[in-house]
């Protein structure tokens, strides 16, 4: 199937029927059946051959994530995840407040975080979000590096899923989830006045369309304590069909432990971890970027420009 001309409007407005099916077509086709159809084996994630570069752009394309395996092993190198988002357009990190001082988060248990409620530095289990869901618009996370330096001796399993895929299914079951999940006040996330972490309330849609490339943008979370629905029938229903979609055994919701030296580069797709075990002598460290950039040639507009 040839690249369609989209300009505007969008394939993600509720009106734009025709060139919604013709979008859906295209995202379909082809579209990884599972998680090793979306894995590029790379030599040095820091200095990609064109070829490999190439891959993980056409990858990223269709599935907006791609898992890399390179062959650093264990290698504790921060210029890993900075120099992999460069190539890729990624330069603009999220500096929020628990992360290292240079922006990318070592992500191990840390039981002074941990303790304060910061689940992602404990060994408990994740639940499904995508990243930043608490940030405002104007600093959307629309990419993210996570690189693996050790796995957990078990568990840690994550399972990811592109927000495209999920928009198709729900928009397909029943547009008018997709209307209570794009109004502006469909999902709340409270303030937090924890000590040296103030951040006012969010206020916004699960589903946006982004100005910058025109493409779906999304913002989720599972938790419940984190966060307050809009109080209609519209939006409980579309929600219960959100966790029933997560919920399934889908193949489009791809399962993989990251080992030592992979990672996954991706436009902050959905995503969970399962609770995990540290051996007694090492750590499951991972590197986390965040970026407000979105992969470069990955934009709808890039895709389908005329």
């Amino acid at each position: 199937m040839q690249p369609l001309a989209i300009s505007q409007p969008s394939p993600f407005a509720l009106e734009n029927e025709a060139l919604y099916q013709r979008w859906r077509a295209w995202k379909l086709e082809n579209y990884p059946a599972r998680a090793e159809d979306a894995a590029v084996e790379v030599q040095d994630p820091r200095a990609l051959t064109l070829a490999e570069a190439d891959r993980i752009l056409s990858v990223c394309r269709k599935a907006n994530m791609v898992i890399y395996r390179s062959h650093l092993g264990a290698l504790a190198d921060k210029s890993i995840p900075r120099l992999l988002g460069e190539r890729f357009g990624l330069k603009s990190l999220d500096s929020n407040l628990l992360a290292d001082e240079d922006s990318i988060t070592s992500l191990e248990v840390m039981p002074e975080k941990s303790g304060r409620g910061y689940i992602p530095y404990s060994n408990r289990r994740l639940l499904w979000h995508t990243d930043g869901y608490y940030n405002p618009p104007s600093a959307r996370i629309r990419a993210m590096v996570l690189h693996c330096v050790r796995p957990a001796a078990e568990g840690g399993e994550n399972a990811l899923l592109d927000p495209d895929i999920a928009y198709i299914r729900l928009r397909d079951a029943d547009p008018a989830h997709i209307r209570a999940l794009m109004a502006p006040d469909a999902m709340t996330i409270p303030p937090n006045t924890g000590e040296g972490a103030e951040r006012p309330a969010s206020v916004g849609p699960v589903f946006a369309i982004d100005s910058t490339g025109g493409n779906l943008h999304m913002r989720y979370t599972a938790r419940t304590r984190s966060i307050q629905w809009k109080d209609d029938a519209a939006t409980r229903a579309a929600v219960a069909a959100l966790e029933q979609l997560l919920a399934d055994d889908s193949p489009t919701v791809f399962r993989y432990r990251l080992n030592a030296g992979e990672g996954l580069l991706c436009n902050n797709v959905l995503h969970n971890r399962t609770a995990f075990r540290d051996a007694d002598d090492a750590r499951r460290l991972l590197y986390r970027a965040r970026y407000h950039d979105r992969i470069a040639g990955t934009n709808l507009d890039d895709i389908f420009g005329a």
